[in-house]
């Protein structure tokens, strides 16, 4: 695939780490009627990173109503040994992080051979050139824009020259790959994110926490992309 220079519409995708947890049916049938594109499932498992979210049967569970594509970005060890049960449970998109990867590229393929996108998250100190040599064969690099474990944090600011040099790689590899923003992310730096290459934007508790509540939210930032 050849990465075209033009730049696609930026895609939102809330994250359920700061939904309502005592309510997933109500948050994934509002999800339904907002201006998500994508839903945002993060599993943790307390030793890739320092905390644990949820797994399967809430995936599972939360698939049944879902209206978007469900976003799986696996903050776990091994996650070869649940590649299948994720995509069986309702995951559309599976995101690996490259530091838990020995075989990455035999972990790409399976997740292909599965029938979902194929994603690489990178953690902050993880430079993008390590993937020059996988970038052709995957659908999403995910940037964390905080360290991965917990909701809430505050963005890094050396995530726009990461996200820029990262749309360099991918344009020099003739990757087709969307570039994808974890953690932070508000109405303060989704335009300059969009400007540097950024294609799908993860938000959580600035969506979910918003006094205006996530679907005045997600149209806020929705309409603030579509005038950049």
């Amino acid at each position: 695939m050849t990465h075209s220079a033009a730049r696609r519409a930026p895609l939102l995708a809330p994250s359920f780490l700061a939904a309502d947890l005592a309510n997933l049916q109500a948050e994934t049938e509002m999800l339904g009627r907002s201006a998500a594109d994508w839903l945002h499932f993060d599993v943790m498992d307390g030793r890739f990173v320092p905390n644990i979210s949820f797994g399967l049967p809430v995936l599972q569970a939360v698939k049944k109503y879902a209206k978007q594509p469900i976003d799986v970005h696996l903050m776990i060890e091994e996650p070869q040994h649940y590649l299948a049960a994720f995509r069986d449970a309702g995951a559309d998109i599976i995101t690996v992080h490259y530091e838990a990867c020995p075989h990455l590229h035999r972990m790409v393929q399976q997740i292909k051979s599965l029938g979902c996108r194929a994603g690489v998250a990178l953690n902050p100190h993880t430079p993008v050139a390590l993937l020059e040599d996988i970038a052709a064969d995957l659908d999403v690099v995910l940037v964390m824009s905080v360290n991965p474990g917990f909701g809430g944090q505050a963005f890094i600011p050396n995530t726009l020259k990461k996200v820029a040099q990262l749309k360099e790689l991918l344009l020099d590899t003739g990757s087709d790959a969307f570039i994808e923003v974890d953690g932070g992310v508000s109405l303060a730096n989704a335009g300059p994110l969009v400007q540097a290459g950024a294609d799908v934007l993860v938000a959580g508790n600035f969506v979910f926490a918003h006094p205006d509540g996530p679907l005045a939210t997600l149209a806020a930032l929705r309409n603030h992309l579509a005038g950049e």
